[in-house]
């Protein structure tokens, strides 16, 4: 063979190791592309899990946060109570939770989020000062309370022989046809717990009315009137002290009872023996001269007995609202004066005796938010005839001086900080008895 020939052969030979080693290199240049590709969904899917398992942590150290929350409260509710519980439950869920959670972002939002005790503390503070009058709160010391009453009294067509209306008794004929009496009445209380299961408290008012009594018939033509406005001075009323005991602290099941035992101290100006003033008098057909019409020469801010009642409330919490109950019963023991008749020139002593107070009321309370709550309940209260003796002679009931008192009630609580809460209530009256309307405003202040 001539070395052309050797030439062609060495070059036919040589082709398929050309075109071997380009398919090599085409996959191997492929290969990494694949692998990239798959890396890179790998990665997507991870980074997906890993989001999903963090939102999925922040959830549970919520709970976490909420299940150690409830039963810190259980335990505060068993101490307030004086009850051991049984076994070890301290627990610290949070700090475990949290040491080993991932992602500055979760850690931020777990500790952040809103526990349920941290709404329940609102909720509760948002209420509390409301129920303070329909049921004794004890996890504050000590509380004292300015508090503001107006009332608006009209009643017409009165024909007794005793008046029990205003909170006061008047004694005598009265024969008018309208009385109309706007009252105000500032309240000083404190309330002072004494254990987590006693409380005491007292309260007393200051009173003051403008009242007008209206006659018809005056100078004896039947189209006049006759027209007595009357201001009394602002002066105290009759003190109440309060003894409350928790009888019961409130569970899953059952609600926080709480009895009181309270006694009223006449302190007030006493309605017996006060002076009337004759507006105008009148001849029967035989020329005897009578009283037409008449008023007393100052208001009573108190009815002169002793009082002591008793009573028990019940709250029930259905977060956010509470139910509160509450049913009671006063006695009045009597006693005597030196003077019960209103005619100034003479003087006649006896004795007297009120009938029971009767009172029960429910309602419901709920938080708007963390500062503001609002409230609705019902309320009535039921009193005896009163009854006179004077000296010598026997028992006579008063015609008219029982009463039947409904009243529904609005109320709007309002924390004006961490220890004031304003407190508005609006009242009203559902029976004759009943003060037309009612509008209230207190401030406690705790200690």
């Amino acid at each position: 063979m001539d070395v052309t020939q050797k030439e062609a052969a060495g070059r036919v030979n040589r082709v398929p190791v050309g075109l071997s080693t380009l398919t090599v290199c085409l996959t191997l240049g492929l290969a990494p592309m694949t692998w990239a590709a798959n890396e890179a969904d790998n990665v997507q899917q991870l980074r997906s899990e890993l989001d999903d398992l963090k939102q999925r942590y922040v959830n549970e150290v919520r709970r976490l946060r909420e299940i150690d929350a409830r039963l810190m409260a259980v335990q505060t509710r068993l101490s307030e109570a004086g009850v051991a519980p049984e076994g070890d439950l301290e627990t610290t869920p949070e700090s475990g939770a949290q040491a080993t959670m991932s992602g500055d972002a979760a850690d931020e939002t777990a500790r952040t989020a809103p526990t349920a005790e941290d709404k329940r503390e609102a909720t509760r503070r948002s209420v509390d000062d409301f129920l303070q009058q329909e049921h004794v709160a004890f996890d504050r010391p000590l509380v004292i309370e300015a508090g503001f009453e107006y009332s608006r009294y009209d009643r017409t067509q009165l024909t007794l022989n005793g008046f029990l209306a205003l909170d006061a008794i008047f004694l005598g004929n009265i024969a008018v046809d309208n009385v109309a009496s706007d009252t105000f009445k500032y309240t000083l209380a404190a309330r002072y717990g004494l254990t987590p299961r006693w409380n005491i408290g007292i309260s007393a008012p200051f009173i003051q009315r403008y009242t007008t009594y209206q006659k018809g018939g005056a100078g004896g033509s039947a189209a006049a009137f006759a027209e007595v406005d009357q201001t009394s001075d602002l002066a105290i009323g009759d003190t109440t002290v309060n003894l409350s005991y928790r009888l019961l602290p409130e569970t899953a099941s059952r609600p926080d009872v709480v009895l009181t035992g309270s006694v009223i101290a006449p302190t007030g100006r006493e309605p017996y023996g006060v002076d009337w003033r004759v507006i105008e008098t009148g001849e029967d057909a035989d020329g005897n001269s009578f009283v037409r019409f008449a008023v007393p020469e100052e208001q009573a801010t108190g009815n002169g007995l002793w009082g002591v009642g008793a009573s028990v409330s019940a709250v029930k919490t259905l977060d956010p609202a509470l139910l509160f109950a509450n049913f009671g019963y006063t006695h009045y023991i009597s006693r005597s004066f030196d003077d019960l008749n209103n005619d100034p020139d003479t003087v006649n002593p006896g004795e007297v005796s009120l009938g029971g107070s009767w009172n029960w009321g429910l309602g419901l309370a709920f938080a708007l938010n963390d500062r503001a709550s609002l409230s609705m309940s019902y309320s009535q209260q039921i009193n005896g005839k009163a009854r006179t003796k004077y000296e010598g002679e026997e028992w006579v009931d008063l015609i008219g001086s029982d009463a039947n008192s409904a009243m529904f009630n609005l109320g709007l609580t309002y924390a004006l900080g961490k220890k004031t809460t304003l407190v508005t209530t609006l009242g009203v009256g559902l029976t004759p008895d009943a003060p037309d309307f009612t509008l209230g405003i207190r401030i406690p202040y705790a200690l």
